[in-house]
């Protein structure tokens, strides 16, 4: 059985991958801070920014795939913090690259919908980059790093992730101190009864991280290499998507209020309206990216299963 390693296991799209592969692959995982036990995962600690420890690693398994979902993604952190964001997303990937094309191994690299301006109503794989932040510039040289290093890759843009993760529910930060995804951090604010308001100018294509790992596992699959839109099938604003969360999971909207993101101080500056096309990719793998309510609906089947 081939090997896949996937960097970043404990995070919510590793964590779901692996999963997902157990019966196609033999899984290995690592992780940094946060441990998380997987059935069927041999687990490994490590810091992919550690290039001697990383190369070890990478002769010690010799996988066939390598999937790096690890990354820094806190945007705001990113803009602080540029020397590490650049070792995280862009340095330790270039690296893993050159070992992955030294041994035939594929590499799949998750990137972000950050790496767009969010001037247009969508993009495609085709619409020229231009981040506004450190984060989607370090994602965009992570990617040109691999691609120029390895033809044997495959880049996923991806948007928004949500879904169930043990560690974000224990509330277990990563290392640039994110601790649980958006519609997670929701469905604690309103059913602890807490107001939140939410910003109606912000645009993206929110992605339920099963249907995620569906499409990384069919690339890992795939012999076609290049850049793929991999997100949801909607484009929603952040308010309306907060509102489908409450009526989905059937809780109460009159806490959910509009603001503009110009109310908000933050220190790096968000594209507004970053929705992907991700018809290419759909037709590509023969896989369906799943609109907002039918991601919500199966996390909400999901949910006995976690709590």
């Amino acid at each position: 059985m081939d090997k896949i390693l996937i960097i970043g296991v404990s995070g919510l799209t590793g964590y779901k991958l692996a999963k997902l592969s157990r019966d196609n692959y033999q899984v290995f995982g690592t992780y940094n801070y946060r441990s998380l036990a997987i059935e069927n995962c041999e687990l490994y600690q490590l810091d992919k920014t550690n290039k001697k420890l990383t190369i070890s690693l990478l002769k010690k398994i010799n996988p066939d795939v390598v999937v790096d979902c690890s990354a820094l993604h806190n945007v705001d952190y990113c803009e602080r913090n540029k020397a590490e964001t650049l070792k995280v997303n862009v340095d330790a990937p270039k690296f893993i690259a050159e070992f992955c094309k030294e041994i035939g191994a594929r590499m799949i690299y998750i990137s972000t919908d950050y790496v767009y301006d969010g001037k247009n109503k969508s993009y495609t794989e085709e619409s020229p980059p231009n981040p506004l932040n450190y984060y989607g510039i370090s994602k965009l040289k992570g990617e040109q790093e691999i691609a120029k290093t390895t033809n044997d890759y495959a880049i996923c843009r991806t948007s928004l992730i949500f879904g169930w993760n043990p560690n974000e529910l224990l509330g277990k930060t990563s290392s640039s101190g994110k601790s649980q995804n958006y519609v997670i951090w929701v469905l604690n604010k309103l059913r602890n009864g807490e107001k939140v308001s939410i910003v109606t100018d912000q645009y993206s294509t929110p992605t339920l991280a099963d249907n995620l790992a569906e499409a990384i596992l069919k690339l890992s699959n795939s012999k076609i290499s290049g850049i793929f839109h991999t997100a949801g099938g909607s484009c929603v604003n952040r308010f309306d998507f907060t509102l489908k969360i409450a009526e989905v999971f059937d809780i109460n909207k009159d806490l959910i209020s509009p603001t503009t993101s110009d109310k908000f101080k933050q220190v790096a500056k968000r594209p507004m309206r970053c929705c992907l096309d991700v018809s290419k990719t759909e037709n590509l793998l023969n896989i369906k990216f799943l609109t907002i309510e039918e991601s919500l609906k199966k996390m909400k089947q999901q949910e006995s299963n976690f709590l």
